[in-house]
């Protein structure tokens, strides 16, 4: 069960995530989806259906590439090949690839109260913002977000798994008792880290990837479970 309690040690290493915990990004893809299933107006398969084999073509690809708009682009591309009736037009695969890829650009909206809440937590704690993806494209929602002006490192990562939790943690040197990774995703957040003898704060959010769902797993250190960002204050 999650602990509620505050903490209570003065210093402490935030891990933040920043994908839909910083600002909002899964949604922008769900979006793109729901367009992109209207377009292919399958005559068989339901959109449910459609959903399905995306997600399966999704999860196959995710150890090819960095996910983000690029990824993304090629596996709308690949489901529209997989599903769409022949003879196929190169202009409607372009149209289809063009659902993901014009999402590098996509400006993305802070999620509410997380300004206020860094601004909290950054003189008091040492903020590490740690996000995995494309790094060109994770580059680029960082510096846009105006937002890194309140961490003291910076890492993008292609994957976020237990060793790559303990790789950080060491390199940095970081006392695991005081460390927390603060995110949405169970599968990518949450549960690598604690497997990694990390601390975490699990911030659910209503549009997380699906592929990034998982029921949460017991680990050595302790977790938190909160409504919003800005709940931080109150525990950190």
């Amino acid at each position: 069960m999650p602990e509620c309690w505050a903490v209570t040690l003065a210093s402490q290493h935030l891990i933040i995530d920043a994908d839909d915990t910083l600002w909002e990004d899964s949604s922008y893809f769900e979006q793109s989806i729901e367009e992109f299933i209207t377009f292919l107006n399958h005559p068989a398969l339901s959109r449910a259906q459609v959903r399905s084999i995306l997600d399966e073509i999704e999860l196959a690809n995710s150890g090819l590439h960095p996910f983000g708009s690029r990824a993304f682009a090629r596996n709308l591309g690949e489901c529209y090949r997989r599903l769409a009736k022949a003879p196929i037009h190169p202009e409607d695969l372009a149209r289809a690839t063009e659902l993901g890829s014009r999402l590098l650009h996509q400006p993305r909206r802070i999620i509410q109260g997380v300004p206020e809440t860094l601004h909290h937590l950054a003189p008091r704690h040492n903020l590490i913002l740690f996000t995995k993806g494309h790094p060109v494209e994770q580059s680029l929602k960082i510096r846009t977000s105006g937002l890194a002006i309140f961490f003291r490192h910076v890492e993008i990562t292609r994957a976020k798994n237990p060793s790559a939790y303990d790789s950080l943690s060491t390199r940095l040197g970081l006392d695991r008792a005081r460390t927390w990774m603060i995110g949405n995703a169970p599968r990518s957040d949450v549960n690598p880290a604690l497997a990694a003898g990390l601390n975490a704060v699990y911030i659910p959010h209503a549009h997380t990837w699906r592929l990034e769902n998982e029921e949460i797993s017991q680990g050595p250190g302790r977790l938190i479970v909160l409504e919003k960002f800005g709940e931080l204050a109150q525990h950190f």
